[in-house]
This record gives structure tokens, sequence and C-alpha cells, in this order.
């Protein structure tokens, strides 16, 4: 069984996911802890409960989701994973970081590239990869079929959906990834998006204003 520790990081208010199983190997999801106080809050965390961190995951290289990609490579000893899109896109984050006031970033090398032919493994768990582009170009999720979870960075909120006016973004793209991609999972499969609470499909695919399956042209 899953267990899910939540944490929101940087000046975006940016969800952290560490996620475990019952062997304690654990991912850490997106690590945007940029200060110290938060670089610690996620260390205390993982070596409170005992956890043995297997991978480092992107969903998508925007600044605010890999402020803390360098901090948790060299803490947790683990390979950090991307969609080899998305690479560019990490690679541009040192050349703006500072815009957004982040004077301190410290950028971090991919050390694989992973897509929909891939499997996530740790512990007991084992994810699908969903290639889901739109808000970012090589934007992915990562789908536990067996708990009924996904974590969908930032395609799919509770009632919105990611911006897409960012260099590589497309609305049409994005509503495609969300219907042909997400809205197929079963209704009860809980969503942990990149910002914000957690929803689920099924509210999603009759609720959200940008995206229900009522507003297919």
């Amino acid at each position: 069984m899953l267990s899910i520790q939540t944490f929101t990081f940087n000046a975006f208010s940016e969800n952290t996911y560490v996620v475990s199983d019952e062997t304690k190997e654990a991912v850490i999801i997106d690590p945007g802890c940029y200060t110290r106080e938060e670089q610690q809050e996620l260390t205390s965390f993982v070596e409170s409960n005992g956890l043995k961190i297997k991978f480092i995951l992107n969903t998508h290289c925007h600044v605010d989701h890999v402020l803390g990609n360098y901090f948790a490579k060299e803490k947790f000893k683990a390979p950090l994973l991307i969609h080899q899109i998305e690479d560019a896109q990490l690679r541009a984050v040192k050349n703006y970081a500072p815009v957004y006031g982040f004077t301190s970033y410290a950028p971090a090398e991919p050390d694989q590239f992973i897509g929909e032919t891939d499997v996530i493994e740790f512990g007991n768990s084992s994810w699908k990869i969903f290639f889901l582009p739109g808000h970012a170009p090589g934007h992915i999720g990562f789908y536990d079929e067996k708990e009924k979870v996904i974590f969908a960075g930032d395609v799919l909120f509770a009632g919105s959906i990611g911006r897409t006016d960012l260099p590589g973004g497309n609305f049409d793209t994005l509503i495609k990834s969300i219907h042909q991609k997400l809205f197929v999972l079963p209704d009860d499969v809980e969503v942990f998006p990149g910002h914000g609470p957690t929803t689920t499909i099924g509210e999603e695919k009759v609720s959200n204003p940008f995206c229900a399956l009522s507003l297919l042209r």
C-alpha cells in the first residue's frame, strides 16, 4: 500500500511528493524545495521514516518543479529521471531562475530518460508512465493502477488545468492529453496535481470548467 506525503514548496506553492510503500523504498516527485528550511523539512521526513529514495522523478522541468533536483540527488544519492523532450527545458532553468528570485538555483543533470514504454518500479510498486504534453512538451504522469492514483503534474488540477502560454505549451494538445489519457481512467482514480488539492478523475470529468466531457467540441 502506498504512503503519500505532500509538501508545498517555494514561492509557487508547488506540490512535492514523497511516495513509499511497505518496503520503505520511495520516490520523490518534483522536488521543489529551495530554501534550507524546505530542504530540511524534506530530509527530516525521509530520515525519520527510514525511507530509501530509489528515484527522483520530474513530471516536467519548469523552474518550480526542479528547484530541489540538485539537493535531492546529492542528499539521497538517487538518480534523476525525466522525459528526453524536457532536457532542453531543464537546462534552460539556470538562465531564467534568477528572474524569479531563485538566485541560488543549482542545476542538476538527468541520469536517465523515460517514456511511455518504461515502468517505474520501487519496492512492491510498479507505475505506468503517461505522456501528457500540452503544459510542457515532454510532460509525463505516473499512474499506479493497483492503488488508483496518478501524479499528474501541471496537466489537470482540481477545477482547472495547466497554463499553456509558456514555451512549448499548447491548449489543444493539453486538452487532448486530458481527454485521451486521463479521462479514460476509472472515475475513482485520485489525482495528485503539481499545485493545489487532490481531486478525482470522475469529479473533473463532470465539473472542470476547462475540460469536462460536456465541453467536447
